[in-house]
């Protein structure tokens, strides 16, 4: 059956700050401590949704999670009226609050796998929510994850999901940013490629300054979960040089489209033997391979040139969306126009200002999950969901109400932060029709 690929981006939630929270992820690191614009973050987000779907490309939208997560405070050993939890959490432990407030869930790459019905031998699209155990920030997300999937992809007859993995090291997941998809058309079956860091109990390289956050173990665990064959499944290692430059997620250095893939000259560890496997069970593949003598791992990771998304248009154009840091490196524009010049699979390029989410180590491809569904699958999806101009109206006016133009760490302390998110989150849940799928909700 035809389908298409629909994109569905996080919107930032109102306590987006700088942290720093991210060991591994330079640009998180970098920016620890700096003022946000949470209302800023937001509209960045919003327009770059609302202009895909101008263009033509079918657009969703995913929540934000509640933020602080007072229910893991409590669990900490915070007790006391909401009030009194956040004011012992930043006095006896300024971090743990700023972790249980981050709003890392934005970067839905890292919400779930996700597998379309052709793939699979039950004829389902499967979503797999990620543990992201390697950062305790990001490990907190996975129920409220789920909740929301379960809100937008709600009719069992077409979609499975799938817990979490156990929160073990074994079997860390993070998610579709170290997943990729390919074939022809998006309703017909196509390779699953799994990118890992690690392998438990494997003597081979492995990073020695960065962690390597995503095990094989997982990818398999997931692949089998989703009930893909094992002929058209491809597990691969991440080049552990590249993560301790920062590459911390596949889709920092690669991106991949139906038969092409665009990535480093350096982003995996047998490189030549994965692209000659490709090519063999991929029809019509595709590499492009950005040489390091163009482009260093450094300049790749400073400017997220590799963490676009590679999008087909009807007439099987390939547009490549990418930050507003790409177009301001000269090195790294100079050789994506040249791409675009020589007639290649990529024939155009849309850049967007996400300098928001930017500072904290997310481009255009960390906010967004890719799901392909068919026609009827389309029509099982919460509606309420898709972008269209009344839905980014809305979206904006709910965040000129509720969400500050400045946010530091010392602000999450506050409790009526705590109440304008609650009650901002009641209200979107409301327009977005996804129930009650909030902790602070189900009280």
């Amino acid at each position: 059956m035809k389908a298409k690929e629909v994109n569905f981006d996080g919107l930032v939630g109102l306590t987006h700050h700088y942290a720093g929270l991210s060991f591994g992820n330079e640009a998180s690191t970098r920016h620890q401590h700096q003022l946000s614009n949470p209302r800023l973050a937001a509209k960045q987000g919003l327009l770059k949704m609302k202009a895909l779907a101008d263009a033509g490309f079918a657009q969703g939208v995913i929540p934000p999670h509640e933020r602080p997560n007072l229910p893991v405070l409590r669990q900490l050993g915070f007790s006391g009226t909401d009030a009194q939890v956040l004011a012992k959490a930043a006095r006896q432990a300024p971090q743990l609050l700023s972790a249980v407030s981050s709003a890392s869930a934005m970067w839905v790459a890292n919400a779930a796998t996700v597998s379309p019905s052709a793939d699979s031998a039950d004829g389902k699209t499967h979503f797999t929510v990620a543990n992201l155990n390697n950062k305790f920030h990001r490990a907190i997300e996975a129920p409220t994850t789920g909740a929301l999937l379960r809100a937008i992809f709600r009719d069992d007859r077409h979609f499975a999901h799938h817990h979490a993995l156990p929160q073990v090291s074994l079997l860390g997941d993070e998610g579709a940013a170290n997943h990729n998809r390919f074939g022809g058309d998006y309703g017909e079956p196509g390779v699953q490629l799994f990118v890992y860091g690690r392998e438990e109990g494997h003597s081979g390289l492995v990073p020695a300054r960065y962690p390597a956050r995503q095990t094989r173990e997982a990818s398999e665990a997931v692949a089998r979960l989703h009930q893909l064959d094992p002929a058209r499944t491809i597990f691969t290692q991440q080049n552990p040089a590249v993560i301790d430059q920062g590459v911390f997620h596949n889709d920092v250095i690669a991106v991949s489209n139906r038969h092409v893939l665009f990535c480093h000259q350096l982003a995996f560890l047998h490189q030549d033997s994965l692209l000659a496997e490709l090519s063999e069970k991929v029809p019509d593949f595709t590499p492009v391979i950005v040489p390091d003598a163009r482009v260093s791992v450094g300049d790749a990771v400073s400017t997220y040139l590799f963490n676009s998304q590679l999008l087909s248009r009807d007439n099987g154009d390939m547009l490549l969306v990418l930050p507003q840091e790409a177009r301001e490196h000269n090195g790294v524009w100079r050789y994506l126009s040249e791409l675009v010049e020589n007639g290649g699979p990529i024939r155009e390029m849309m850049v967007f200002d996400l300098r928001e989410s930017m500072c904290n180590g997310g481009g255009p491809a960390c906010l967004r999950l890719r799901v392909a569904l068919n026609a009827v699958e389309q029509q099982a999806v919460n509606p309420a969901v898709m972008m269209n101009d009344r839905l980014f109206d809305t979206l904006n006016q709910w965040v000129d109400r509720y969400y500050r133009d400045r946010l530091s760490q010392a602000d999450l302390a506050d409790p009526q932060l705590l109440t304008e998110g609650r009650e901002a989150l009641d209200e979107l849940t409301c327009l977005l029709d996804l129930g009650s799928v909030y902790p602070f909700q189900q009280e």
